[in-house]
Order: structure tokens, then C-alpha cells, then sequence
């Protein structure tokens, strides 16, 4: 019943969140390259062992299967089947909390934009450490709570203020009045800061943010890294109004208040000690 519910969610036209989902998905090879770009700053991306953990649409998965082999793994089952099996492609359904997989067993484990839909815990970190080979590495994204652009309008919803509710707060303000349908899931997305993401990995990972690369990549024409209504309207503003330079300027890839309070999206790439 549950991956009926996914289906009708996701799949269906009258559903008021449809049209940015597919946004979402017309972008998802463009993301692809985006993500690529960025993990391939930090290793060579040539005969690794990947899991993409929340593989999505499995375009990353597709794209990073040509010179690697990954396991592209996912809870909901409508898109597992859109993944195609091969040599080097191996789709999975599974839950991120029961991942069957010997320790060291990969060189490179992605989650793009997922913790925010899971009940993500120190457990979970130290459990996707053991999976990691010497010298591996988590790239992951996920929005920012704290943004001050998130907070006008949560990514997700188009809302002001949710991003700053958790999960249990969303669904008993918002999704009991406004989104019956989805009253009760379990993946509603519970934004993380900053800080809360430095808490969680910081005693066994070096980190290091990718805000001025993507800041960079955007305003050079890179695609798939915004497709809410909103956030489109901000980059046309930054743009019409001259206003590139100046956030190109105070963009940087520290642990400071750009990134703590503006930033909207985290790029963050993990590397195990």
C-alpha cells in the first residue's frame, strides 16, 4: 500500500507538488554532471566502487556506471524498476537503515539530497564509515534550514517558515490542513543546518564545502542545481540586477555565516580519516 501511495504522490498530475517534482526529474542528468564535477575534484572517478544511496531517478547512478561500478540503491520501488540492470549498474531496493553491505566496501557512497527524508543519526554516520575504504568519500546535498531563502520559501513546499519546523511539526501544522493526502508520512523533509551537519561527521571525516564551486557553476549556465519557481526568480533577480559579481565575491566554503545563514543548498564532500 505504501509504494501505491509513492506512485500516486509522485506520479500524479493533480497532486500540488507535481510540477516541481518534475522539474526535478527533467533535470536529474544535468544534476548528474553537476555531482560527477564535484566528486571528481576530490578523486579520480575510474574503477571505484559506488553506492549511490537514494539513487533517485538513477541518472547519477547511470552516468558514474561508465567507467565504475555502482550500486544504485533506493526504498521506493516505482523507481528501482526505471534502473536498468547491468555489468556495471546494479539497482537495489533497500532501506538506508538495514544497508546490506560488508564493511569497506566502497570507495565512494553518494547521498544527494536524502538526509533530509530520513531520521538521520550518528548510527547512520557511523555505520556509512564502516562501509568506506581507506581514503573514501560521502558527497552529499541537502538544504540548508537556516538559509534565509529556504526560510521565505522551503524548497520543497514553496512555504515560508517550514523549513524551520521539524517533521512531526510539519505534519501536524501544515500537512493536517493544507496536504491532507500526505498527512503522516514518513519522509517529509526535516532540513538540517550547518551545524547539525558538522555534529554528526566531524569526529571522522574531513569536510569540505562546495559553495563557491556551485555558486561558480549556476552563473556560468550549469543546470540542475534549481528548479522551485522561487529559486529560479532569485537567480533571474541576482542577474538582471547585477548582481553576480558581488555573490561570487562573498561566496566562500567556510564555516561562517554565509553558509551558516545564506547559502541555500549544501554540496559538502566528506573524506573518511
Amino acid at each position: 500500500m505504501e509504494v501505491k501511495a509513492t506512485i500516486q504522490r509522485e506520479y500524479n498530475p493533480s497532486h500540488p507538488n507535481f510540477e516541481r517534482w518534475q522539474k526535478a526529474r527533467d533535470l536529474s542528468e544535468e544534476r548528474a554532471k553537476f555531482v560527477k564535477s564535484i566528486i571528481e575534484k576530490v578523486t579520480e572517478l575510474s574503477g571505484k566502487m559506488i553506492l549511490d544511496l537514494g539513487s533517485g531517478e538513477g541518472s547519477t547512478s547511470q552516468l558514474l556506471s561508465k567507467n565504475n561500478f555502482v550500486v544504485s540503491l533506493e526504498v521506493k520501488l516505482e523507481r528501482v524498476k526505471k534502473i536498468s540492470n547491468s555489468k556495471s549498474l546494479k539497482p537495489l531496493l533497500a532501506d538506508a537503515f538495514q544497508l546490506p553491505f560488508k564493511k569497506k566496501s566502497f570507495d565512494v557512497i553518494i547521498m544527494q539530497d536524502v538526509v533530509e527524508h530520513i531520521a538521520f543519526t550518528d548510527n547512520l554516520a557511523e555505520e556509512l564509515f564502516s562501509l568506506l575504504k581507506s581514503g573514501g568519500i560521502i558527497y552529499l546535498s541537502t538544504p540548508n534550514r537556516l538559509s534565509l531563502i529556504n526560510i521565505i520559501a522551503d524548497p520543497h513546499w514553496g512555504m515560508p517558515l517550514l523549513s524551520l519546523f521539524n517533521r512531526e511539526q510539519i505534519n501536524k501544522y501544515f500537512m493536517k490542513y493544507f496536504r491532507k493526502s500526505d498527512y503522516n508520512r514518513t519522509d517529509i523533509a526535516e532540513l538540517l543546518s550547518l551545524n547539525d551537519i558538522f555534529k554528526i561527521f566531524n569526529r571522522e571525516f574531513s569536510i569540505n564545502l562546495f559553495t563557491n564551486y556551485s555558486v561558480q557553476y549556476l552563473f556560468d549556465g550549469g543546470e540542475g542545481l534549481v528548479w522551485s519557481n522561487f529559486h529560479l526568480r532569485i537567480v533571474e533577480i541576482i542577474k538582471s540586477f547585477g548582481l553576480k559579481k558581488i555573490l561570487l565575491k562573498m561566496a566562500n566554503d567556510e564555516h561562517g555565516i554565509m553558509n551558516k545563514f545564506f547559502t541555500p543548498t549544501f554540496y559538502i564532500v566528506f573524506k573518511k580519516l
